[in-house]
């Protein structure tokens, strides 16, 4: 973005926190009607929220209030949310808390990830706020949906620590840890003493004793199992699951 925006010969600020004077009257002296935010990870100073004529508005990932936070696509997927969005939001103070002006809703699929859903939302975000935009330029009054106080989650920032699988536990758990957490920080097994990262699953038939391979790149879990659809090995790229296997062996059961 920022490379566009330089090749269109557009001024280009990248402050790290907005909160010193130099910034803030910097941003101020802008005079914007509106400004746009999406992902910024920090919370917006109350003064830099203020400057624009209609405040500031967020793209959010998620149907607010759940999954306000630092990763909403993440934390849906892990939690087996079957539906999710995208919703623009007047900010203000709080973490996410701000009225709602607009949102678009849209199913999680079985199979998908992380990166398939936030290429989605990315598309749905960028026509919501462009409608929001055009609306707020026309005079429209939008009527903005203060959020309900039931149905509050936090999306906290994925820790590493989530990433190794544990084939204990349930299909359906291991399935949303592969799925949600791909491409990053990416579930991961150890294969012959190697890290391999697994970024593409569905449930599949079958069962045995947690980790023990039922054929191909099927694992059983703690209850049901697990197929593997694209694995990604150390210094390599992402490859589907038959490639991988061409080149790594797996054991009776993964631990």
């Amino acid at each position: 973005m920022q490379k566009a925006a330089e090749e269109l010969g557009l001024p280009v600020r990248h402050p790290e926190r907005l909160k010193s004077p130099e910034d803030q009257a910097g941003f101020a002296a802008l005079n914007a009607d509106v400004a746009v935010v999406v992902a910024y990870g920090l919370i917006l100073p109350q003064v830099i929220l203020d400057a624009p004529r209609l405040g500031c508005l967020n793209i959010h990932a998620s149907l607010l209030p759940r999954w306000r936070g630092a990763a909403p696509i993440h934390r849906a997927i892990l939690s087996g949310d079957t539906e999710t969005g995208v919703a623009i939001m007047q900010m203000e103070a709080g973490l996410d808390t701000g009225p709602v002006l607009a949102e678009a809703r849209t199913p999680i699929g079985a199979e998908e990830t992380t990166a398939d859903l936030h290429d989605r939302l990315s598309q749905m975000g960028a026509v919501l706020i462009a409608s929001v935009l055009a609306r707020l330029a026309q005079g429209e009054q939008l009527a903005p949906a203060v959020q309900a106080e039931d149905g509050v989650t936090y999306a906290a920032k994925i820790d590493k620590a989530e990433a190794r699988i544990d084939w204990s536990r349930p299909a359906v758990e291991v399935d949303r840890q592969i799925r949600g957490l791909s491409p990053f920080p990416g579930a991961w097994t150890t294969i012959a003493g190697e890290r391999v990262k697994l970024l593409r699953s569905r449930l599949a038939e079958g069962q045995g004793k947690a980790g023990t391979v039922l054929g191909g790149f099927t694992i059983a879990c703690g209850e049901g199992a697990v197929e593997v659809l694209q694995a990604q090995r150390e210094g390599k790229r992402p490859m589907p699951a038959d490639e991988v296997l061409r080149g790594l062996s797996l054991p009776d059961c993964l631990v």
